[in-house]
Order: C-alpha cells, then structure tokens, then sequence
C-alpha cells in the first residue's frame, strides 16, 4: 500500500531526510563497508522512526528472534544437535544488543554450524536410503516437531532421519504398489493367466517396490540439497534478517533485491520480459510455462519443456551459459527492456539444438486481473466479476490498475443488460489502498471509505470524491477466510453504506493494517555495496467509517455460509505477533436507502443456508479436514498405514457429492472477450474451465438469489449513458 505514504506526513518526512541527510550524518550512520551490518543499521532505522507501534528491542524481543530463527533454519530437528542449541542459547538474550552494535557473532556462528550439519546430514540420508525399510516392523512416527526434543548423539541423529525418510518412503510405496494394482485391473483377463505375457513380466515384488520408492525418495532429497546448495550466505542471512523485523507485526518483511522483483511483479500484474515461466531441475534451466499473450507466445517457438542453455543480447558477441546457474541468477539474463532482443539457445525436447531470437515486450499475467462474466437467472442478466487482488503499477498508478479495470468491466457488462453484480473478492489478499478507495466510489455518490491512523497524529479520513455513481443496481460481494487487507476496507465500507450484502465466512482475514515499501538504496550515499532491497513495514492502521477495526476480527458476513477453512486456523489471529484490535470514532456518513427490503433478503438467504444439503456436506467435510490435519501420529507398519488410509478414503466417499453439485446457470464471457479468444486457444481454456467451476459454485449461486431477491426502490440504471468517466 505504497499510496499512503503519499499522505503520511510522519513517514513522509523519515524519506526526506534520508533522501537529503547531510554528508556527516550519512557517513556517521548508514556508510559501512560491510553490507550486512549496514543492512541491519538500515532496518533498525526506519523500524525504530517509521514503524505504526514500534517494540522494545529488549531481552524479551531477543528470545523471540532466538526461537522463531532456530525454527525456521530447522523445522523438523534434523539438523542441530541439543549441543549446538545449548551453544547458541549463550546468545538468546543478547541478540538485541547485537542488533544495537550491528554485531554478526549470533549470525555467523549458526550460519557456519548449519552448513556443516547439513553437509553432514548428505551421508546420513544417503546412508539410511541404501538399506531396506521393512515395513513390517510395528512402529509410529510423530509430526509433532515442536514438542520433539533435539537429538543429542549421531546415533539419535541417524534414527531421526531414519524414521522421516520412512515416513516418506512409505508414501511412494503406496503409490508404487496402488499403480501396479491398476494397471493390473487395467490389463487384458485373457493375459493375466499367462506367464511367459508381458503384462505377467511387469508385475514387480514388494522388494523392488521398496527398493523403488527408496530411491524415489532419495531423488527428491537430492533435488532438494541441490537447490539449498544454490542459496548464498546473502539468502540466509535475509532469513535471519526477517526472524528480526516479523516481530513487529506478522507483514514487515525484508525484501532481498531478486524478491523485491517478485513483489513488484505481483503486485502490478505485469514486467518486461520474454513471457515464460522457468524452472530449475537438477542443472537444467526448464521452460514450464508460455504466459498467454506474451512475445513467447507471439513468436511460438519457444516451447514447454525446452531447455535454456545460453542467453545472449543483442549487443553482445559470446552467449552466455546458465547451465548449473541459480534460476534467479538466470532469469536476470532472459528479462530485460522491451523492445530490446535476446536469443536463446535451447536444447529442445527431442535433443535437437536451436537458437530463437525474441523481442522483449510488456508481459501482462492475466491471471492477475478482473474478469467478469453474464449469466442469465429467472429471466434476468446478472454479472460476475472476479478480482484476484486489488492490483497497481507503484511507478504509474494511472497505467492499468484494479479500480479502472473493475470500471471497464461494469461498462462492459451494463452493455449486457447487467441487473444485478456479484464481486467475487474471495482468496483476495489485497493490495493497494488507493485502488479499493477509488473502486468503493464505483458504488456510491460520494463519501468516506476508510479511515487511515498514523501512532501520534490525527485520523485521516479516505473520501470518495467523485459524484458519479458507475453502478447504481444491486451489489453482493463475495468473501471468505483469505479475503484480506483491501477487500477488507471494501466489504466493510460497502456494509456499513448497506450498499452491498456480504455473503462468506464468519469473517474475513482480519488484516487491519498499512505497509509501506521503502527501497533501502535510496538511505544509502555513494553505496558500493551492491543492491540493498526493499523494507515493507506497518506504518498505519485503517478503520472503517463506523470507527471498528477489522484488524483481528475481520469483516463479518451478512450471510454466513460455510467453506473448506472453517475449521482450520487461518487468519491474522493465528500469528504470533499481530498488532491488537481497537477503535476510534466514526466518521460521519449516510446509509444508501435505495434497498426497502435489505434485511428481509438477508433473512431470506439465511434461511436458504440453513436448508441446503450441500452446504451442511460442506460444513461436515470441512469438520473432517481439520480432523485430518491435525492428525500427528502415523504408523510405519504399512498393513497399519494402509488400513488407516483406507478409512481415509471411505470416509472422502461420503464428500464426493460436493464436487458433483451442478446449478442450471450458463457462465459467458463478454463480446470483446469472445474476439480475444478466437485468436487465443489457452485464455478459451481457462474461460471454459472458470464458467464450469461458476456453474457447480453453490456461493456464487446464493449470491445470484440475493441478487435476484433484492428490490430497489427506482429502477436499475443499465444504459452505459448513465456512466460518468
């Protein structure tokens, strides 16, 4: 939410000075050779001046930061020893002031000791995966890590491993052998009595089963520790660096530069680039996906599949090789401006080798973007539209945003006749304020749709301004437990107003804050030490127009309707350091009164919910989902293993039905979409397959009998004419 900043005097003034200090107070604090203390001296700044609630780096912070690192270096135990904790525990309550001094003793000591174990731990794993399993043997294995205490020999530390890799052998042996069985079935009858047939030849011994799903499983291990070997001393570092500032609040977070990339691209939807997804399999740089629309795709040469072996520029005379190289390394050289080219020299599927020359354009990940779609009920057209995240370029927020694209489409769909829209805002983790204030203005005249506090400074209050209403008709808005931050404010301000009926969980997210994203480079005269990446830190709470938070509690659904997470623990009420629930005054506002019937539709809908069968399965699939998760205790005995899967899967029978709930509603998509996909088969597919999950959704069907039940007090608006631009 880098808008805020734009109106946050407090961290307003924090850039200022550090973008115009004076050359004696950037040389005395943010000029050391060492790039790591000086990160550190950086962060420490801009949290201690910047932050919304800034803690007490103390001895209580400490052991914090102490517990939350050694967790993340080790989370399944199997690579300190008892001894090595007891050495680091030396420093448990002193790593703030090492933070203080900007000292590297506590990071440097388990940095170096976590190589070495997990060098140590290669031979270990190699070692326990040269020797059978028998899975006869009676015994259990626990997945409760944090109650497990660290192994203190290398003796206890071999039959740890030994026991996880079981673990996870028995898994690829249950696969092995339920694949046999198949294709047993599978095969011809006449030929199963055979023994000198093939299909009699293929049928393989419980031992090589083992024997297969041993080395299976040490495939992956060896997939895994080459990708850890790729990770520099910088990577572990940001870990530690990030133990340190996740215990200001659970969404301050440091950005290495490759990771502040990522975010950048996520959040606006787009980069510049060939359109390819890649990954890393063992040396090999693989194409995985062409993005649709890309120049990739345009040119359709480059293919799924195809390896990357070098990379040259269209100034440069030697290609360079990213065989072996890190794929973030690699991506470096395949990106770059638009309009510039790059040639590939790939070696394709088939073995064959092949230069391709692409011109590098503007990559739009549509998947990133609102889409809508008709559909017609009881005679009437309503529209959908589904927003993944409230998306923004931070360096132009009038190039393609989420509230002008959310625009467009309500232009597009009241073309259609559109009498009704649902907003399907679930799963979406937010994003930019300024987009889900100028959205929120779609739906009203004019008003307040937020209120913004900085600690020690007077309410900001977010208006709406524009006097233009995009859509005046009926509006549902969709939600569930991973609706954050943005759709947050939006399904808020949009209840309060009742302007919008909110249909979802019990409540969203629970997301009640505002970062900031401030690019380290910028604190940092004449810097020598390469790319510092990027801080995200809370500086700011919102509050809706009725003065509540949302912050832990959430949004809570007008109609409540139960999903897949009700059970389990989701939310920012499960983290260990959220900033707390409050409240402030209300701002003033006016209800929309162009519903008569508001509550009697959501009484109505209610009693829908509380009759439907699909959503009581719904509601005891997700009691026994939870019921599995939190399971811990699993048998190594595969006649035991087996028999409990078994139980599992009689069990799933009775879910079944949910997947196969159809409505009788047909999903379209609008005429400029239907041109677009004449010219585009895969952006088709993924129509297709959206329209068929819409068409078996039981919450975007309730949304469309609210719709359907809700009166106005005049007539829809659907001429386009009514649209003020």
């Amino acid at each position: 939410m880098k808008d805020i900043m734009k109106r946050n005097y407090k961290i307003l003034l924090l850039v200022l000075l550090l973008a115009f200090a004076s050359c004696s107070f950037t040389s005395k604090t943010f000029e050391d050779p060492n790039k790591d203390k000086l990160l550190i001296q950086l962060i420490s700044y801009v949290l201690n001046e910047g932050h919304f609630s800034p803690v007490d780096v103390d001895d209580d912070f400490s052991g914090l930061v102490f517990d939350d690192y050694i967790k993340q270096l080790d989370p399944l135990k199997r690579y300190f020893y008892e001894s090595d904790i007891e050495e680091f525990s030396a420093y448990r309550n002193s790593i703030d002031d090492q933070i203080k001094e900007y000292d590297l003793t506590f990071f440097n000591l388990t940095h170096e000791r976590l190589l070495k174990r997990m060098e140590e731990s290669k031979e270990i794993y190699k070692e326990v995966l040269s020797k059978p399993f028998d899975f006869n043997v009676d015994e259990d294995f626990s997945t409760d890590y944090d109650s497990m205490p660290y192994v203190t020999s290398k003796k206890e530390m071999k039959e740890r491993w030994r026991q996880q890799l079981k673990f996870s052998t028995i898994a690829n042996y249950d696969d092995l052998l339920v694949q046999q069985e198949r294709g047993a079935k599978n095969k011809d009858p006449e030929m199963a009595f055979d023994e000198n047939s093939d299909a009699a030849n293929t049928v393989k011994t419980e031992k090589q089963l083992e024997e297969e799903a041993r080395e299976a499983t040490l495939n992956s291990l060896n997939e895994l520790y080459a990708f850890i070997g790729e990770r520099q001393r910088k990577d572990w570092f940001s870990v530690y660096i990030n133990a340190i500032v996740e215990e200001y609040d659970p969404h301050t977070f440091y950005f290495a530069p490759e990771d502040k990339d990522r975010f950048d691209v996520d959040m606006s939807g787009n980069f510049e680039g060939i359109g390819a997804r890649l990954q890393k399999k063992m040396d090999a740089i693989l194409v995985n996906e062409i993005i649709s629309g890309g120049p990739a795709w345009r040119q359709n040469e480059l293919q799924v599949g195809d390896q990357i072996m070098k990379v040259k520029q269209e100034d440069e005379e030697e290609a360079v090789s990213v065989v072996g190289m890190r794929l973030d390394d690699a991506i470096k050289f395949i990106k770059g401006p638009k309009g510039t080219d790059v040639t590939l020299t790939l070696k394709k599927v088939d073995g064959t080798i092949e230069d391709i020359t692409i011109t590098r354009d503007i990559v739009e990940l549509e998947e990133t973007y609102a889409k809508s779609s008709t559909v017609i009920k009881d005679n009437k057209t309503f529209g959908v539209i589904n927003l993944p995240k409230f998306y923004v370029d931070f360096d132009d927020y009038n190039k393609r945003n989420a509230a002008s694209d959310v625009k467009q489409e309500i232009i597009r769909l009241k073309q259609q006749g559109m009498e009704g829209l649902v907003l399907d805002l679930r799963d979406n983790g937010g994003g930019s304020l300024q987009t889900v204030v100028d959205m929120a203005g779609l739906f009203i005249k004019e008003g307040p749709i937020v209120q913004v506090k900085t600690t020690g400074e007077p309410k900001e209050v977010l208006k709406d301004r524009d006097m233009s209403i995009v859509w005046d008709g009926p509006l549902v808005i969709l939600v569930n437990e991973l609706s954050a931050s943005a759709s947050e404010i939006l399904a808020a301000a949009m209840q309060d107003y009742k302007r919008a009926i909110v249909i979802g969980s019990k409540q969203t997210y629970g997301k009640g804050t505002v970062q900031n994203v401030l690019d380290l480079n910028r604190m940092v005269r004449n810097n020598s030490n390469g790319d510092m990446g990027a801080l995200k830190f809370t500086t700011q709470k919102f509050y809706r127009i009725n003065g509540g938070s949302t912050q832990l509690e959430g949004v809570k659904s007008d109609i409540v309707v139960p999903d897949r997470y009700k059970y389990i623990g989701i939310g920012e009420r499960t983290y260990d350091s959220p900033l707390e629930w409050d409240k402030i005054d209300a701002t003033d506002y006016d209800l929309w009164e162009n519903y008569y019937d508001y509550e009697t539709t959501i009484s109505k809908s209610r009693e829908r919910m509380a009759n439907s069968d699909q959503l009581k399965l719904i509601d005891e699939n997700a009691k026994w989902i939870n019921t599995i998760r939190e399971t811990e205790n699993f048998s190594l005995n595969y006649k035991k293993y087996k028999e409990r899967l078994n139980t599992n899967e009689e069990e799933a029978k009775r879910f079944e039905k949910i997947a196969d709930y159809k409505t009788n509603l047909t999903f379209n998509s609008l005429p400029y979409e239907i041109k677009l996909m004449e010219q585009d088969s895969v952006l088709k597919q993924k129509r297709e397959r959206w329209h068929q999950n819409l068409s078996k959704d039981v919450y975007i069907e309730e949304a469309l009998n609210v719709l359907n039940d809700l009166k106005m007090t005049y007539g829809v608006k659907t001429k386009v004419a009514a649209v003020k631009d």
